[in-house]
């Protein structure tokens, strides 16, 4: 990835998808106050450059699926080639190398599947692999449909109205106090069609992908397509999720975490590490700890400040475990090439 530094503008304009990432930049534009064409020429080159993507993904309880988090210790020469070969799964959509030859990835699957079917079903039976657990991800406080906090805060509250205005959409600004409880939302009644498979895949891939070309892509006029996508986004099917690389931001420590927090205080622990802006990801999980998040600091310092202040401050919280991330191996569904990691 080449060096790429961000300016105000820049910041603007991720925060601004982040709002809506299917805003066209004529519309960012006037809520920035410059041209369309600098819009689209600053989204290009962040894009080629591995800062920004923005992605259509599905919520999976409303399709009867669940997210599992999946831990796995390995002999340390043996992660990397494990952590590539995770990520070439369809059914992964991230995938980390920690330090101490420790990989922890998502999977998506059935609520109750067979062991086959199960992600820890295809990993080999070999000494290297030294333990794997899988767990339930229950309730995100912020990530994936909640934004990250910590690089949404560069649009004032009168352009971030002006942006949720014209996209037609009431759903909180990103960074705001906003948990996502779908625990209680309905299944589909049914699988998504064939225009929808069509959509979701070529969404998955780029979700700025222009109408017209979905359109052909799907073999369906512009018409249907615009009022499907609208009704998929409406129902709570498809979100659009805008994955930024941290590290251009200026934040050069990532980190995962471990909580094992009282019952009690689950929900009130959540909800405030959500609000902190060096939690970049935290949910509720099963298993021996009831709470994960992935931390993103600027140095090691300020780690060491988040543990000691922002975490040792919040009542409930009874042990703490983390692990450096050395390498993403793949995120919001794709690939990361190993040039791409410090």
């Amino acid at each position: 990835m080449e060096t790429v530094t961000l300016d105000g503008l820049d910041r603007a304009l991720l925060h601004a998808l982040h709002v809506d990432g299917r805003a066209p930049f004529r519309r960012i534009a006037e809520v920035l106050g410059v041209s369309d064409q600098t819009v689209a020429r600053r989204y290009q080159r962040l894009r080629t450059a591995g800062v920004v993507r923005v992605v259509g993904r599905t919520d999976a309880r409303r399709l009867g699926q669940v997210d599992w988090l999946t831990r796995i210790r390995c002999v340390p020469d043996a992660a990397a080639p494990l952590a590539e070969a995770l990520a070439r799964r369809p059914d992964t959509s991230w995938v980390s190398l920690l330090s101490g030859g420790e990989i922890v990835c998502n999977a998506r699957g059935r609520l109750r599947p067979e062991r086959e079917e199960l992600l820890l079903g295809a990993l080999p039976r070999s000494p290297r692999v030294l333990s794997v657990s899988a767990h339930y991800l229950l309730r995100t406080y912020v990530g994936g449909q909640v934004a990250w906090s910590g690089r949404t805060s560069a649009l004032t509250e009168g352009q971030i109205g002006r942006l949720r205005a014209a996209a037609g959409t009431g759903r909180a600004a990103p960074g705001s106090p906003n948990v996502l409880d779908v625990s209680n939302v309905p299944h589909v009644t049914d699988v998504p069609d064939g225009l929808d498979r069509a959509l979701l895949a070529a969404l998955a891939v780029d979700g700025r992908a222009p109408l017209a070309a979905l359109a052909a892509g799907a073999g369906h006029p512009e018409t249907t397509v615009r009022r499907r996508l609208a009704a998929l986004i409406d129902g709570g099917l498809l979100f659009l999720d805008v994955d930024v690389d941290p590290r251009p931001l200026g934040f050069e420590v990532e980190a995962f975490c471990w909580l094992t927090v009282a019952p009690g205080r689950l929900a009130a622990v959540g909800r405030a590490m959500a609000e902190h802006p060096e939690v970049g990801f935290v949910a509720a999980t099963t298993g021996p700890s009831n709470l994960v998040a992935g931390l993103v600091c600027r140095d090691t310092g300020a780690f060491y400040d988040y543990l000691t202040q922002g975490l040792g401050e919040l009542e409930g919280v009874v042990a703490v475990e983390t692990a450096p991330l050395l390498r993403s191996v793949k995120r919001a569904g794709m690939m990361i090439p190993s040039s791409n990691n410090p």
